[in-house]
């Protein structure tokens, strides 16, 4: 996963002061080198709240999803919706999205793209979550760490944001099952014909 975090380029260089991921068009054109290199799946969103309009931000996720799907076929995707949350830093949302906005925007990428993977994060509620889950979503993250080498140090105050869904693995995968959903935890292997493709 490869976020642009948004599409506004001035709003990136106000959140991007200084490092490599300040060029706000080498990250753009990540993807495209992700597919180029004929890596099999390519993540894609934007952070919503980041910049002032998340339906402009939103809309340009689904425009940059159709462009690598006709330029980089072989490869799968995958779109998630981060929220803003309470953040290290202090930043404020400059757009609010509501959960049923949230809703409507999950069920529009899903008509858009039967095919693709639509990801929900910890940022939100699990009751959202075990909610929103049958609708459209089929990729969750469970027990996720939001600081810098969070899965080998846990620095618990270097967290970037504090996720609102603090299940382990196995609570998220009970509740799924509850819902009468599978829960799947590797989809991939050379033997799946999913080994990246170049020629």
């Amino acid at each position: 996963m490869v976020y642009q975090e948004t599409y506004h380029e001035s709003m990136y260089a106000k959140h991007h002061l200084k490092g490599k991921k300040q060029d706000f068009f080498w990250r753009l054109d990540t993807p495209d080198r992700l597919g180029a290199a004929g890596i099999d799946k390519i993540g894609l969103g934007a952070l919503i709240g980041l910049s002032d309009s998340w339906r402009v931000d939103c809309f340009i996720v689904a425009e940059h999803l159709l462009w690598l799907q006709q330029r980089y076929w072989r490869s799968r995707y995958s779109v998630s919706f981060p929220r803003l949350r309470p953040c290290a830093g202090g930043i404020e949302p400059a757009s609010l999205m509501d959960e049923r906005q949230l809703v409507q925007t999950i069920c529009a990428f899903r008509l858009l793209a039967p095919e693709v993977e639509l990801s929900l994060s910890t940022r939100e509620s699990p009751w959202f979550r075990d909610r929103v889950i049958p609708l459209a979503i089929n990729n969750v993250s469970a027990f996720s760490k939001t600081q810098p080498g969070g899965y080998a140090d846990d620095h618990p105050e270097l967290e970037q944001f504090a996720p609102h869904d603090d299940r382990r693995p196995e609570e998220v995968a009970s509740a799924l099952a509850a819902r009468g959903l599978q829960p799947v935890w590797k989809d991939w292997d050379s033997w799946l014909g999913r080994a990246s493709q170049t020629s």
